[in-house]
């Protein structure tokens, strides 16, 4: 019953949106930030005992604040906007009906090597019409992440996530690890939140500058 209320609340969340979407008129970027994990799914853990569902939860909704100022704000649209767990599917749905003109999931990292450090950038491995620009947008937001935040570059590079695979062909679609949990200066520096807000502004001004 409790999964079947969860499909229902799902779908009727994009129901609302897909008449939010027919109402507007703006011309501004259609952008879904695709929040990672969620519920019983709390992707990493840092050293620290931080969990990486909460960081990204809280860097989504840092980023719909600053949003939220501008003088043009960006149609910002979330996979979730609390402690829920949705499916990859459900999460590709939002891309496809709302017209996306990016793709965004934000995770973060986790390497038993503790000394594992940096960003990294991921694009669909599969073939997709929006390959070459999720590669060259990669490469922007990683590069003014890196330069801002001060973290070291591991590079855009190539998987087989569901989230951009399902999404490649309908707009550019990228994942980006924000960092190691696993990493005791990186689990912490993410974990604070002043530099989540630095981190938010970061990808959002990244983002709007494409």
């Amino acid at each position: 019953m409790k999964k079947v209320l969860k499909n229902v609340s799902f779908v009727f969340l994009l129901l609302q949106l897909c008449i939010i979407f027919g109402q507007e008129a703006s011309t501004q970027k259609r952008i879904i930030i695709d929040v990672g994990h969620g519920g019983k799914d709390s992707g990493a853990i840092g050293v620290n005992g931080i969990q990486e569902k909460d960081v990204v939860l809280d860097i989504a909704n840092a980023i719909l604040e600053l949003n939220n100022d501008l003088e043009k704000p960006l149609n910002i649209y979330l996979t979730r906007y609390k402690d829920t767990l949705i499916s990859l599917s459900d999460r590709t749905k939002l891309a496809k009906i709302l017209k996306a003109d990016l793709f965004v999931s934000l995770h973060c990292n986790h390497s038993d090597n503790p000394d594992a450090r940096g960003i990294e950038v991921y694009t669909s491995r599969t073939q997709g019409k929006y390959s070459k620009q999720s590669v060259f947008m990669g490469f922007q937001i990683e590069k003014t992440l890196c330069k801002t935040i001060g973290f070291e570059s591991r590079g855009v590079k190539f998987a087989n996530f569901q989230v951009i695979r399902g999404t490649i062909n309908f707009c550019p679609s990228l994942l980006l690890e924000l960092g190691f949990l696993s990493n005791r200066d990186e689990g912490s520096y993410i974990s604070d939140a002043i530099n989540i807000q630095f981190i938010a502004s970061t990808i959002l001004l990244s983002i709007k500058n494409l």
